[in-house]
């Protein structure tokens, strides 16, 4: 078979590795060498981590993190690079137990990162960078469990040497930020020293001696000025394949390499800028480019499927080229006749190049005997243009015991949505094989204007007793009008116990992917086709008009401080959705082939089984839950210190109603159901601290990931394929120990050692009858721990 990018060295000899430990730059940020900084010591629930100063669902310039109307982790550099990750979403899951990720997503979503906040969709998540709206991947998941139409903004792109600290604010917010916000905001702030730097280098694979990860980064400040900055940052990582597939029961043997992690390579670079141009006036201005290249092994063709040019059968591999850039720029001034006022202009885009190599076009060959084995598919762009204007200024009414902080603002948005066609051998016929090509029928550009305006007031009633009521409204071209509301208080009975709580609306408009995207995965059995919601051949199986999401939002939250130093936030929560847009409208057999032929697309001979499907206004959901954090420093005396910390979610989904389409059949299913309901852990607990005592440090976490469960579908026996009949699958709890142990060579130099998922534990085993060709051995949907196992890795840092 045709070697393709994916096989490129699993390791570098142990000795190399170490060498390059020592000499060589980069993978993460900031991170004060322990021996020289032990005091500091900052995990995400650390001692002083309640009293930092956030800007997250504030308009407030003093408001710290223990202070805040809602809740909000304050998540630092040094926090990120503890975690032993490479990537920032996988530092934050094991950082923040309301975070969680899919182990593996299906086709070209599979090489694209999202999180969820809370159990729900990534689309849920609002994410700000320095407080700017950010950009979401062109790249929409398809069909992947809780993840299904998600167009996240894919925040691997950021690179992780930028980042000074992350705030997570668990809390609808979509009235003070807009659409998207239901679940909450992750704001990146960036980091703004004018001198100094960082330059880290990392290495690691599994235990199982695959998904061989290389990765570097550096970061430096250079003073602009007398009083300004320019902070640059660049990063590079590779990640290899790693293989966990089953035995193909086709051929008894592991050549089906589908199940495992895609291979990544990724360069990103970051910048961020200030200088003042007077005493109240400052110009600001950060980017981000990145660029990645990745390959996604699929299902295994046998020898017989084109054996003239593949005569001992083929695994075709999926590719992206992937380019993404983001660039902010604005004024901002402190005195505009009392008023601190900021004017900015944003724009980002991410473009994607779907390819496909080591495959065939059977219609193509027997038609003209040839066929080329590579093959372009598609090419995605999201392109986001914003401009916003803020202005915020404190009253003194005479009325109130306090200062009313008021705050005012308006944005305007532009976005496009762009799909391009295939190559004409990728869509000729039934296609190239595993991913056919779009044809130019599906390909067109699609945009929307949206316009925005919100007020904000905040006081103090009483010494102890402060409020906050924020409002916005907002008009999508294409999707109409909407106003929301959040309601905040916070009532201090003594400097040891507050209680909070917020009430608020929110919507999330339908992204313009979901609207427009269509396509068609084959498998060596099965084909399932993705259609247009506003396409006739949609219309045909039952598709109505997206309609913007609504929701309502509670939470009730009571921070205390039983014994000095202990901190200890609870927040009980309560997230209704109106109108989800999930994959819904999924029709099998001849429906669904008729409806594919009138897209105009093509199927290959000898399938089992054909499914059709649409986005839907599908369901409302109910979740609700509990978060709780607690942290607290042990000093040793000579011995060091440990800072403690313990975080908890607990969280269930609940739909309330499923909808119906145009030709009065339900939307969803029991599986789809479950995707909403069960795919996510009912329950996440994380406990464990960091010791240090100059030079050493230790960190060691536990985290408990609970159960969940999926309907899953019969490959084999009576009710193969049906989309009625499923198996009730439970993933039973798993807990996973990480741990990394560092040491200071001096000021500046410090190396460190750890493993993730140190006891090599794996998810629970799908039964035999519903594994897909005997290889998708753990569940894809709803497997709450990624089915790597264990990962050891060396990292050194540099800090001048």
């Amino acid at each position: 078979m045709k070697q393709s990018q994916s096989n490129t060295p699993r390791r570098l000899p142990l000795a190399l590795t170490i060498s390059l430990l020592y000499l060589a730059a980069p993978a993460w940020s900031a991170d004060n060498v322990d021996g020289a900084d032990a005091a500091s010591a900052n995990t995400p629930a650390a001692a002083g981590a309640i009293q930092d100063v956030v800007v997250t669902g504030t308009r407030s310039i003093q408001r710290s993190a223990g202070e805040s109307l809602s809740p909000i982790d304050v998540i630092s550099a040094k926090d990120l690079q503890r975690t032993g990750q490479t990537d920032l979403r996988d530092a934050l899951v094991k950082l923040l137990p309301s975070i969680s990720r899919l182990a593996q997503t299906g086709d070209a979503a599979n090489l694209t990162s999202a999180l969820t906040l809370r159990g729900l969709s990534p689309n849920h998540v609002l994410l700000l960078v320095n407080g700017k709206r950010r950009h979401t991947s062109a790249n929409i998941t398809v069909d992947a469990g809780s993840q299904q139409g998600a167009t996240p903004v894919d925040i691997d792109l950021i690179p992780v040497s930028a980042v000074d600290h992350i705030e997570v604010l668990r809390d609808g917010a979509a009235a003070q930020y807009g659409s998207d916000a239901i679940a909450g905001v992750i704001n990146i702030i960036l980091k703004n020293q004018s001198n100094g730097g960082n330059v880290t280098a990392t290495s690691g694979q599994y235990y199982k001696g695959d998904g061989f990860t290389l990765g570097g980064a550096a970061d430096t400040g250079i003073q602009l000025g007398e009083d300004g900055f320019l902070h640059l940052s660049t990063e590079y990582r590779r990640h290899e394949h790693s293989l966990r597939s089953g035995i193909d029961n086709r051929t008894n043997t592991y050549a089906n390499q589908t199940l495992g992690d895609p291979y990544i390579r990724r360069e990103s670079f970051g910048a961020n800028a200030g200088i003042n141009i007077s005493k109240d006036v400052e110009v600001y201005a950060f980017a981000t480019a990145a660029h990645r290249a990745g390959a996604s092994i699929q299902n295994y063709r046998l020898p017989s499927k084109l054996p003239q040019v593949y005569p001992n059968g083929f695994s075709p591999v999926e590719t992206s080229n992937e380019t993404d850039a983001s660039l902010t720029a604005g004024i901002k001034g402190s005195d505009l006749a009392g008023w601190r006022w900021d004017l900015s202009g944003t724009w980002g885009t991410d473009s994607v190049k779907i390819n496909m190599t080591d495959s065939v076009n059977t219609d193509l060959y027997a038609a003209t005997g040839s066929t080329p084995t590579e093959f372009h598919l598609s090419q995605f762009k999201n392109t986001q243009q914003a401009v916003n204007g803020d202005i915020a200024r404190a009253f003194n009414t005479g009325a109130l015991p306090a200062d009313l902080n008021v705050a005012l603002g308006t944005e305007f948005r532009r976005e496009t949505y762009d799909i391009g066609a295939g190559d004409a051998a990728s869509y000729y016929g039934s296609g190239a094989q595993a991913l056919p090509g779009l044809s130019p029928s599906s390909a067109g550009k699609h945009s929307r204007n949206i316009g925005a305006a919100y007020a904000d007031f905040s006081t103090n009633f009483t010494k102890q007793w402060e409020g906050e009521l924020a409002a916005r409204y907002e008009h999508y071209s294409d999707a109409g009008s909407t106003t929301n509301a959040k309601l905040s208080s916070r009532y201090e009975f003594t400097p040891r116990v507050a209680l909070r709580a917020t009430a608020s609306t929110g919507f999330r408009a339908p992204s313009l992917a979901q609207e427009y995207f269509s396509t068609l995965a084959v498998s060596p059995t099965s084909a399932g086709g993705q259609l247009a919601v506003n396409s006739d051949a949609a219309r045909k199986l039952g598709a109505l008009p997206l309609k913007p999401e609504k929701s309502r939002s509670y939470n009730l939250g009571l921070v205390v401080e039983p014994l000095d130093n202990l901190h200890v936030t609870l927040d009980a929560y309560r997230i209704e959705i109106r109108d989800r847009i999930i994959q819904g409208g999924t029709y099998t057999g001849q429906v669904a082939i008729d409806a594919l032929s009138a897209a105009g697309i093509t199927l290959p001979s000898g399938l089992s089984s054909v499914s059709a499907s649409y986005f839907a206004n599908g369901a409302d959901t109910r979740t609700q839950g509990l978060d709780l954090v607690a942290n607290y420093p042990t000093n040793l005396g000579s011995a060091g210190r440990i800072d403690w910390d313990a975080s908890a979610n607990i969280n269930t989904s609940k739909v309330t109603r499923v909808g119906v389409d145009g030709n009065g059949k339900t939307l969803l299913n029991a599986q789809q159901v479950g995707y909403l309901t069960t795919a996510t852990p009912k329950n996440k607990l994380i406990l464990g601290g960091v010791w240090t005592l100059d030079p050493w440090g230790v960190s060691l976490h536990a985290t408990r990931y609970g159960k969940t469960s999926t309907e899953a579908t019969f490959y084999t026996g009576p009710n193969i394929y049906s989309t009625s009949v499923f198996n009730h699958v439970e993933n039973a709890p798993k807990t996973l120990v990480d741990l990394e142990v560092r040491y200071a060579v001096s000021k500046q130099w410090q190396v460190a050692a750890g493993a993730n998922n140190l006891f090599n534990v794996y998810p629970s085993k799908l039964p035999e009858t519903n594994r897909y060709l005997g290889v998708y051995q753990y569940d894809t949907s709803s497997a709450q721990i990624p089915f790597n196992g264990g990962y050891y890795y060396l990292r050194a840092s540099y800090k001048f």
